[in-house]
């Protein structure tokens, strides 16, 4: 049943993303890969909006895979049902560890193992992070499935690289130029929207 596979493959998701939300990228390019239930494309748009809603990241884009996927049953409220099911799966390993780690905590917190184990986690966490970073920098800059087809410039995605660079330009320098314009990251955000909007960006 589709709901028992939401809960188990985010589930997998939430138990192995260590590092927050950024973390469940891979994991949701290779659930994307597995179940059809989203594209890349899918998961980019999952992580503008995510990011610029209230709420952590992995749970925002957990509830909008299961609000779209438990939707395609034709159950009532499947959509609902699935997104809070999509939800529970992703934050129940986290409830569960953090319970364990905080018993096993109090009595072996000054093990030098357990302080190396944590220790290891660091590096492999950021690399998670960095990987996600750079398959949503490949999915918003890069039509990298058009190289063979247009050549070498066209797997450039023209209009998204200039409004980074506005947008960076913006960020860097305007609050410098005018201390009086120092806006919040939202307004970019929304700014960014409006232009993706206007420019029919894909």
């Amino acid at each position: 049943m589709i709901f028992l596979q939401l809960f188990y493959e985010f589930f997998k998701t939430g138990l192995f993303a260590i590092g927050g939300g950024l973390a469940t990228l891979p994991f949701l390019s290779q659930m994307a890969e597995k179940t059809g239930w989203m594209t890349q494309a899918d998961i980019a748009n999952m992580v503008a909006i995510s990011e610029s809603t209230p709420g952590p990241l992995g749970v925002n884009m957990a509830t909008y895979v299961g609000y779209t996927t438990g939707g395609l049953t034709g159950i009532p409220f499947g959509n609902i049902l699935g997104a809070v099911i999509a939800t529970l799966g992703l934050i129940a390993p986290s409830i569960i560890i953090i319970i364990i780690i905080f018993k096993i905590l109090q009595i072996f917190k000054d093990n030098k193992y357990v302080k190396a184990a944590f220790y290891g986690l660091r590096p492999a966490s950021t690399g998670m992070i960095a990987a996600a970073g750079i398959s949503v920098v490949e999915i918003s800059l890069f039509h990298l499935g058009l190289l063979d087809s247009n050549g070498f410039a066209g797997i450039f995605n023209w209009p998204a690289i200039i409004l980074a660079v506005v947008l960076y330009l913006l960020i860097k320098f305007l609050p410098k130029i005018n201390k009086k314009l120092n806006f919040h990251p939202v307004v970019y955000l929304a700014l960014s929207a409006v232009v993706g909007i206007i420019l029919q960006f894909e």
